[in-house]
């Protein structure tokens, strides 16, 4: 077993005595799954996915991130790790939620290929192959599409439909299910897009705007069968404003100053307005200037916000780690001679 607990969260990673340092052999393969409270499910998923496996013929590996679970969740992946040295384990000091804890697992991954799913046995692990094939064949990123989700309909599907509505109108990339979290990647362009907030569900729309292949497989989803759902209603108001920073990330950030000074003009103009109403007033009649006045010092200190906020942003964009730039390496980015050793069967969209 290797166990991790970030700077501040979790550890380097430690090699159990006694075993083959299993660091210095990266598997082809990795999936990440981040658990939360999923004591009843661990020992499932670890077991439907090395079953799913048995026949790839690449080595893999598969990364438990445990995000703060307060129940068993991390001693039962423990004891399984124990047992088998491709199980990996990182644990959260506290709960960050499922992003970070999926950003987590990529980060300390060594395959070429990563496949992210959720744990809670939803997804279906004999998709796996499926997606990593679609990867093989050329494209940067394989999402699974929820064809025949078992979800409740109110709290769910629905909010799932709208959101994904949504994320086609603004980014104009009409993903069918952008919440899936069943979804293979190439390595050294995932571990290149920085994650935070609920960030991991708007990569394909992101990769699609700077033109990167996606293949959109239709995949199994399966009820829940144990525990009880951890990140629900919860995250719409963060799925929205993670909507909007992607929409001005993408639509505004490389000129943002340009923008900013667009919205300032109004201001600016008011106030010079104001500020020749006052010069005249105080030219021609005996009135108080005291409202003009007051009126265009109140503008022009809203132009200067505004031309402020504009240089600040300029210089978040130069020196931030979230630029366009970065996704621009889902379409320009590949590993040379990806293949596999047995091809897949045929792969129906």
């Amino acid at each position: 077993m290797q166990q991790f607990l970030l700077k501040g969260a979790f550890e380097s990673p430690v090699v159990p005595q006694g075993r083959p340092n299993s660091l210095t052999r990266n598997p082809y393969l990795s999936v990440v799954v981040p658990l939360l409270n999923e004591e009843a499910n661990v020992a499932p998923m670890f077991a439907a996915i090395t079953s799913s496996l048995e026949k790839f013929p690449r080595s893999f590996e598969i990364i438990f991130v445990d995000d703060g679970s307060t129940d068993q969740t991390f001693e039962r992946a423990r004891e399984l790790a124990k047992d088998d040295h491709r199980l990996k384990l990182i644990r959260f000091r506290k709960n960050f939620g499922q992003t970070p804890a999926m950003a987590a697992g990529i980060d300390h991954a060594r395959g070429e290929v990563i496949v992210t799913m959720d744990g809670d046995l939803q997804n279906d692990p004999r998709d796996i192959p499926i997606l990593v094939e679609h990867i093989v064949s050329g494209s940067d990123l394989a999402v699974g599409w929820r064809y025949n989700r078992q979800d409740k309909l109110i709290t769910r599907k629905i909010p799932s439909r709208i959101a994904n509505w949504l994320i086609g109108k603004v980014t104009g990339v009409p993903i069918k299910d952008n919440g899936c979290s069943l979804k293979a990647y190439r390595a050294q362009v995932i571990q290149g897009v920085p994650l935070y907030s609920e960030m991991h569900r708007f990569i394909p729309a992101m990769s699609s705007i700077t033109g990167a292949k996606i293949a959109e497989i239709k995949v199994r989803h399966h009820a829940r069968q144990f525990g009880e759902s951890k990140y629900g209603l919860s995250r719409i108001y963060k799925v929205l404003l993670d909507l909007i920073a992607i929409k001005t990330i993408t639509a505004y950030s490389p000129r943002s100053l340009k923008w900013f000074a667009l919205l300032a003009v109004p201001f600016a103009s008011i106030s010079l307005v104001c500020v020749a109403w006052a010069v005249w007033s105080s030219a021609t009649t005996q009135d108080s200037i005291v409202v003009a006045s007051g009126i265009a010092i109140i503008f022009a200190g809203g132009a200067a916000f505004l031309l402020m906020c504009g240089i600040l942003s300029e210089l978040v964009y130069k020196t931030g780690e979230i630029r366009p730039v970065d996704f621009f390496k889902l379409q320009s980015d590949r590993i040379a001679g990806a293949s596999l050793e047995s091809p897949a069967e045929n792969i129906n969209d």
